[in-house]
C-alpha cells in the first residue's frame, strides 16, 4: 500500500495493484512450466494424436503409487484354501503357450523421460492395470479383446531370469483360461500392442488405468500424457498394423 500527502494536511491511501498483477503472472508462468514439462516428458515421437485429444487432464504425480480400491488388508486371509483348490483345478487345464509368447526375462532398466521401467527379453515395457486386484488374492481383469491389446507377460514355471528386479517382488497368478501370467510386486503385468519399438511406452495412462511398472510393482508416475484410448485390438489375432497406434472406439480396458 502507498501513502500520498498531497498538501494540506490530507492524506491519501491507494492500493498497490502491482502485487496482485504480479501474481497472476506467476501463477500463469507456473501452469505454462508445468505443460512444456509434460511434452517434454512425453515418449519419443509424442503427438496429440497418439495419446487421444481433448482428454482428462493427467492424475497428479502426488498420488500414492501403490493405491487401488481393493478390499482391505486384514482380507488378505481368507479364502486361502479354495484360491488353492481353484489354482490347482486350473493348473491341470492350462493350455500349450507357444514359446514366442512366453516373458523369460524381466529387465529392470531406465528409459528416456520416463525412468524406471521393467523390460521383457525383447525390450518391450511392461504395465499394471488398474482393474486388476490384489486383495483378498491376486487376480487378473483383462481378458478376451483387452489381452490381445495388452498381452499377459505368460510363464510356465514362473521362474524368468531377474535383471535388476527382486526375486521377492517376482510371482505368477493363474489366468482365467489356465495360463500363468507373471506378476510384480502382486501386481500381473502385461506388454501393450501399441507399442511398436522396444523401449516405447505409449501405453502409459491409457484409458487412465494403465501405467508403466516399476521393479517393485509400483506405477511409475514420472510422466504421465492425457489419458487416451488404447488401439483397437487386432482382427483375427494378427499383429496390429496400424503404425500410427490409432486408438480404438470404445474399448473400456
Amino acid at each position: 500500500m502507498r501513502v500520498l500527502q498531497p498538501g494540506h494536511g490530507q492524506t491519501i491511501q491507494l492500493e498497490d495493484d502491482v502485487v496482485p498483477e504480479k501474481r497472476k503472472l506467476m501463477v500463469v508462468g507456473a501452469a505454462l512450466a508445468a505443460a512444456f514439462a509434460l511434452a517434454g516428458c512425453a515418449p519419443a515421437g509424442y503427438s496429440a494424436g497418439d495419446y487421444g485429444s481433448g482428454g482428462a487432464q493427467p492424475a497428479a504425480n502426488d498420488l500414492d503409487p501403490s493405491a487401488d480400491a481393493d478390499a482391505p488388508a486384514d482380507d488378505a486371509v481368507a479364502g486361502e484354501d479354495d484360491k488353492a483348490q481353484k489354482d490347482d483345478t486350473a493348473q491341470k487345464d492350462a493350455p500349450d503357450v507357444p514359446e514366442d509368447k512366453l516373458t523369460t526375462e524381466l529387465n529392470a532398466t531406465k528409459v528416456p523421460r520416463m525412468g524406471e521401467v521393467v523390460e521383457d527379453q525383447n525390450g518391450f515395457t511392461l504395465y499394471r492395470f488398474d482393474d486388476d486386484k490384489i486383495k483378498p488374492e491376486v487376480v487378473s481383469n483383462c481378458n478376451g479383446d483387452c489381452a490381445k491389446v495388452w498381452p499377459p507377460a505368460l510363464t510356465t514355471d514362473g521362474k524368468p531370469k531377474l535383471n535388476g528386479v527382486d526375486p521377492k517382488e517376482v510371482g505368477t497368478v493363474t489366468r482365467a483360461d489356465g495360463s500363468k501370467q507373471i506378476t510384480i510386486g502382486d501386481w500381473p503385468v502385461y506388454r501393450y500392442i501399441g507399442d511398436k519399438k522396444a523401449g516405447t511406452w505409449k501405453g502409459q495412462n491409457v484409458g487412465g488405468k494403465w501405467f508403466v511398472v516399476k521393479p517393485d510393482g509400483t506405477k511409475n508416475l514420472t510422466c504421465l500424457p492425457k489419458i487416451s484410448k488404447p488401439v483397437a485390438p487386432p482382427a483375427d489375432d494378427e499383429e496390429q498394423n496400424d503404425e500410427s497406434g490409432g486408438a480404438g472406439a470404445d474399448y473400456s480396458y
